[in-house]
């Protein structure tokens, strides 16, 4: 490279830099002159009243970070093909991937739910109960660790999980593949797929992770209006937007294309009575204590989830929950790691009072003081971010015969 290059090249670097540092001075003049100031800085509430209120522009949402989705990026052990994602499609419905062939993953995890299933805690395996709410598996494919503690790191582990826990579908591997041998289409969809040999158990949940990648967020308001369409979002939506990253510093952890910083936090959320009360749902909780490795102490007198902690077995992980994307609220209540939030009113009413109690709770929380009007801004805007439903029909199964 040529001297003058050089200096075209580096003169060209600094111009970008001096002008993205004037863009977010222009959205961010005024904030203070605290040298910590992050990029979340609060400004007088926009209200609906304040004829000067000037809302974001999608230049200036991308800017602080958010965006349309991106295209989904599989690992290179399991790339994409249409006919992996339809043998996936098949088994995440067929509930003779359970011990008992009556629960699925779309057990709990129903299209016509937000792909949740609807419910504060979820269902378990006969005989038993799930202890955490079911977060949706709509853009699953694009977080890097999944569950509320985060403990898998990848979908088609995930899957795994599900499938072997044993207050989930219980299975085991090996009755798994023999099953599935029993059944000559899937045999061949197998083959088909992943070559000859098998079925496999690890196959299985690749396939399963394929299917779940294609289930991606649809025409949503948010997304319209960062494409360029200004009449996407209302002026209600508009003003929560403005709220999300200003006054009620939600963005401080919702940000990026899934509206999530991929963090574990502690707020303190309640535990709901039936989790407390419940004979049943006691057993999972212990049982998870206790398998997970907690000391014999906090066994016996835990009676909080423990989150992240369970994980990393670090003290000011406990009561940390995986921050979950704000996309598709509109289709997956109840929220939070235990259901303990009916509603999206009650989820802004709980941040609105600074979140709840806990030993590591999160110094970002703090009371904000927002107006009622303020509160159906914001819920105007958290639900422009929900798509159209993502319906799919239970497939018809290919049956058992017997191999000769």
């Amino acid at each position: 490279m040529s001297i003058q290059t050089r200096r075209f090249a580096i003169g060209s670097g600094i111009g970008i830099v001096l002008v993205a540092v004037i863009v977010i001075a222009v959205l961010f003049r005024g904030g203070g002159d605290d040298p910590d100031t992050t990029a979340v800085v609060p400004s007088p509430t926009p209200s609906s009243a304040d004829d000067a209120f000037i809302p974001l522009t999608a230049f200036q949402a991308r800017v602080l970070g958010f965006d349309v989705l991106d295209e989904v990026a599989l690992p290179e052990d399991n790339p994409y093909s249409d006919a992996k994602a339809d043998l996936g499609r098949l088994l995440f419905f067929d509930p003779r991937l359970s011990m008992n062939s009556a629960v699925s993953c779309a057990t709990c995890h129903q299209p016509s739910q937000g792909w949740g299933d609807g419910i504060p805690l979820s269902f378990g395996y006969s005989g038993a109960v799930h202890w955490r709410n079911t977060p949706t598996v709509i853009n699953s494919a694009f977080h890097p660790k999944l569950d509320w503690d985060g403990k898998a790191l990848r979908l088609d582990l995930q899957a795994q999980g599900a499938m072997k826990g044993a207050v989930a579908m219980n299975m085991d591997p090996v009755m798994l593949e023999e099953r599935l041998r029993q059944i000559p289409e899937y045999v061949q969809r197998f083959e088909d797929v992943f070559g000859p040999g098998g079925p496999w158990f690890d196959n299985a949940s690749r396939a399963i992770a394929v299917f779940q990648s294609t289930l991606l967020s649809t025409n949503v308001p948010f997304d319209r209006f960062m494409e360029g369409d200004e009449t996407a979002l209302s002026d209600s939506a508009l003003r929560g937007l403005s709220l999300f990253t200003t006054t009620a510093s939600c963005s401080a952890c919702h940000k990026g294309r899934l509206f999530t910083d991929q963090d574990y936090h502690s707020l303190g959320i309640p535990e709901p009575e039936e989790f407390l009360n419940d004979p049943v749902r006691e057993i999972t909780f212990r049982y998870q204590l206790h398998a997970r490795g907690v000391s014999e102490e906090m066994y016996k007198t835990a009676t909080d989830d423990p989150g992240l902690f369970l994980v990393t077995k670090n003290d000011t992980d406990f009561g940390q929950f995986r921050t979950p994307q704000l996309r598709e609220l509109g289709q997956t209540a109840p929220y939070m790691h235990n259901g303990a939030f009916a509603t999206l009113e009650d989820v802004i009413d709980f941040y609105d009072a600074g979140g709840g109690e806990s030993e590591n709770l999160d110094p970002l929380l703090r009371p904000l003081g927002l107006s009622d009007q303020d509160k159906a801004d914001l819920l105007a805007f958290l639900l422009s971010l929900t798509g159209d439903p993502i319906i799919i029909e239970e497939p018809e199964f290919p049956p058992y015969e017997v191999i000769q």
